[in-house]
């Protein structure tokens, strides 16, 4: 007989409940994939606290945009050697026929915000369903547990392609939470003269120091690096992480923003933007490139999200793990739970 699959439901803003079934089954074009880790991130404290757009979640909903595990099944339409293939897979379910998505900008997608995890069941269970065509199939010897970062790697890797790095760039990254510390070891990669990190949290910074950077400061000692980078990654999203973000780029200079900002946060200064000639982007969620780009750094070794988890909990412990993520500890890195 085969066991029932469980998974965490959250019915409205902080009230959740452990609930068990059968096995979701795979529709035409699915997968279904038996979930080894699921990282919990500020967005699904969001979910849980109510404090998300309400375009942006769907209650009652399984959180879980985060995970990694096995082909479990596949539906109609789907190559059954997928089937004990480890994975991870897009959240974000993108329409492939507009124009952004024709051009390759997935991230940009013009359809109806649809995303695992938030309109869709999510990773916080046993088995989660994914369209195939959104699948990166890994090698078999990945770690699973480190390849449940591989979302918020992407990101970063969307960050660090729009920052268009170059060889002995001097490069700075605002932010040492799970963003920055994986873009740091992805732009250690192209052989920065400098690779300096910004953050008020003395031991986040630290740890930056065993993953590529050389360099580390609180913003009150950044003041002094000011007008210096080629590139600089704003990973933070902190009130004023943008403007400080700018001002440490030299004339000329790149500026990748990728943290996320709330209402009131400072903006930038035009006039600096105009007279430093400064090129700014943004990033909001990883198109499929930046996925890829993600999951062969990370098979060729030249990223290695394990150091940054610091708490691995079963589902059962949902109600310690939310709290983790929301309680603000610099001890508390990445947060994974592990049906």
């Amino acid at each position: 007989m085969t066991p029932p699959a469980r998974a965490i439901v959250i019915d409205k803003p902080g009230e959740h409940r452990l609930v068990t079934g059968p096995r979701p089954e795979p529709g035409p074009g699915e997968a279904r994939i038996a979930v080894h880790a699921a990282g919990i991130c500020r967005s699904d404290r969001e979910v849980y606290d109510g404090t998300r757009l309400p375009e942006y979640v769907r209650y009652p909903v399984t959180p879980g945009h985060e995970w990694s595990g096995t082909v479990d099944a596949v539906g109609e339409g789907v190559a059954p050697t997928l089937v004990g293939r480890k994975t991870v897979g897009e959240g974000i379910r993108t329409c492939l026929a507009c124009d952004r998505c024709r051009e390759g900008q997935t991230s940009l997608c013009e359809s109806a915000y649809d995303e695992t995890g938030f309109t869709r069941p999510g990773a916080f269970a046993d088995f989660v369903l994914a369209p195939a065509r959104l699948l990166h199939l890994l090698p078999d010897g990945v770690d699973l547990r480190a390849a449940a970062l591989l979302e918020p790697a992407a990101v970063s890797a969307a960050a660090v392609l729009a920052g268009e790095p170059r060889l002995g760039d001097r490069i700075a990254v605002v932010g040492a939470g799970t963003l920055g510390l994986l873009a740091v070891q992805l732009l250690a990669a192209y052989s920065p003269a400098e690779l300096l990190v910004v953050d008020p949290r003395v031991s986040r910074a630290e740890q930056s120091l065993t993953l590529g950077a050389g360099q580390i400061r609180t913003p009150e000692e950044s003041r002094a690096e000011r007008g210096r980078f080629d590139l600089v990654v704003e990973t933070a999203g902190g009130p004023g992480t943008a403007r400080d973000a700018c001002l440490l780029a030299r004339r000329g200079g790149r500026v990748v923003l990728t943290g996320m900002f709330e209402p009131g946060a400072e903006g930038i200064d035009p006039v600096h933007l105009s007279v430093s000639q400064l090129t700014v982007r943004s990033v909001f969620g990883a198109p499929s490139s930046a996925w890829a780009f993600a999951v062969r750094a990370l098979a060729a070794g030249l990223l290695d999200p394990a150091p940054l988890i610091t708490h691995e909990l079963p589902l059962t412990g949902f109600d310690e793990a939310i709290a983790l993520v929301g309680g603000g500890e610099p001890a508390v890195g990445k947060v994974l739970l592990t049906p």
